[in-house]
């Protein structure tokens, strides 16, 4: 069971710091659910941000100058400090990853042919992987696995020659490797070319200690890459302009690709044979799930025509279709509500049932009717296995949660998210943050509904109305 235990962030966005732990639940040990609320603008969507950066850093891609872009305007670099707890029978480890983002210019000089005066990249730096370990019979304080804040390619020194050896060209393909990453704006720690070095030595090398900070790094890669999800609010934009993304989890012992697929709903798709299985068998899981939620509506891929594709395989022409009281139409036609809901369904149904999926979704109450969102939360929250994040702009999806999963945002860049301090569980977790507004004013920027009026009034006249 992996999870998302803390995290820290300085200077992005509207966040000049921002501390968040996300704790099981005492009274259901496996799930752990945590809503985050607050007003706009105030750090909730710079939060799913911040954890899909950690994604993209984890998986060895490159990391946009859109997050770059995204440091404080106060600030030359942000920093992101993420906590994981990794459990596996008797074994538990605390494993703390933290690094920089900055941006910098292009050097036109490497490269005549494509870079252009000006233009900029973003750059990882200052990489600190840290971890705790103890089993029955071992048990180690946390310590540094890789620094490479002040050497050459990284420290400490014990840990290199346990992770690297003694070899000479490993040491000069690595110092030539971390010059490659941060030029593609990668994390060195998690790029193919480190990982090639230590994958090759872990086919020789039996070291107990050196297989255990394997165990590690490959824990982190699997897991960012097959069991941690970000729904963001593209997820909405797509569906508002005609596109289905399908976001699920496939087996460990199954193709690799885990979605999002995008689904054209405006038009017949093409699709090859193995994905058309792969969908139906998805979507027939889905759909125990959704004529619950939804009384009496299914959905289906429904196959219009066989073609030959260019690879010489079979693939269909579908169409997908919702059904309901024996009646069929065409996807498109369900309201953005509807489609929403089955674009994140199969991830909440691995939370739900698997205890290593993460998933983070953006304005989770967005488009889905509050009530039903609240039974969805109170179920998973109560039984769940799994670990969901999520942010709402409303507090009823909030309050069917435990209290004490509940996460504000607050006016204050250098707090932005706390938790409200004694709430009892009979308390209405909407008249305890109430409250805190009229006594707190780090909690919402309080506003003056005369001058309101008289802004509307005063935007009136200048505009003829």
């Amino acid at each position: 069971m992996k999870r998302i235990a803390a995290i820290q962030v300085f200077d992005f966005k509207n966040v000049k710091k921002g501390e968040l732990e996300f704790k099981n639940n005492e009274n259901y040990p496996y799930g752990s659910v945590l809503g985050l609320y607050g007003q706009n603008g105030s750090g909730k969507t710079a939060l799913i941000e911040v954890l899909s950066l950690v994604k993209t850093v984890l998986c060895g891609q490159s990391v946009s100058l859109d997050f770059a872009n995204h440091i404080n305007v106060d600030a030359g670099f942000c920093k992101i400090v993420v906590q994981f707890t990794i459990d596996e029978k008797e074994v538990h480890s605390d494993v703390e990853y933290s690094f920089k983002l900055k941006k910098e210019m292009i050097d036109k000089k490497s490269n005549l042919n494509s870079e252009v005066d000006g233009e900029e990249k973003a750059v990882i730096f200052d990489e600190v992987l840290s971890y705790a370990y103890n089993d029955d019979q071992k048990k180690i304080i946390k310590s540094k696995l890789i620094d490479t804040t002040n050497s050459a390619i990284f420290g400490p020194k014990s840990k290199y020659k346990s992770l690297v050896g003694t070899s000479k060209l490993d040491e000069l393909n690595l110092m030539v490797a971390k010059k490659i990453v941060r030029n593609e704006s990668k994390s060195f720690i998690f790029s193919n070319e480190f990982l090639d070095v230590v994958r090759n030595r872990s086919k020789e090398c039996k070291d107990e200690e050196f297989l255990r900070h394997v165990h590690i790094i490959e824990t982190l890669v699997y897991f960012a890459n097959h069991e941690l999800f970000i729904i963001d609010t593209k997820n909405t934009g797509f569906i508002s302009l005609g596109i289905l993304p399908l976001s699920f989890h496939v087996p460990e012992n199954e193709s690799k690709s885990i979605g999002p697929y995008m689904i054209p709903l405006e038009q017949v798709s093409l699709v090859s044979e193995l994905v058309f299985n792969k969908l139906n068998r998805i979507i027939e899981n889905m759909n125990i799930v959704l004529q619950q939620l939804i009384p009496n509506l299914t959905i289906e891929i429904r196959k219009l025509g066989k073609e030959l594709l260019k690879d010489n395989k079979i693939g269909y022409s579908v169409e997908f279709v919702s059904n309901k009281n024996g009646k069929s139409i065409p996807l498109k036609y369900e309201s953005e509500g509807v489609k929403k809901i089955i674009s994140i369904l199969q991830l909440l149904i691995e939370v739900y049932n698997q205890p290593s999926i993460v998933v983070a979704i953006d304005e989770l109450d967005a488009g889905i009717y509050e009530y039903l969102l609240g039974e969805l939360l109170k179920i998973i929250g109560e039984q769940g296995k799994g670990q969901l994040i999520f942010t709402s702009h409303n507090l009823r999806p909030l309050e069917t949660i435990n209290k004490k999963f509940v996460a504000f945002t607050t006016t204050d860049p250098k707090n932005r998210y706390v938790r409200l301090k004694n709430i009892a569980a009979n308390n209405n977790l909407r008249d305890v943050y109430y409250r805190d507004i009229a006594l707190n004013d780090d909690v919402y920027d309080l506003t003056e509904n005369a001058e309101i009026s008289h802004a509307f009034r005063k935007a009136g006249e200048m505009s003829g109305c």
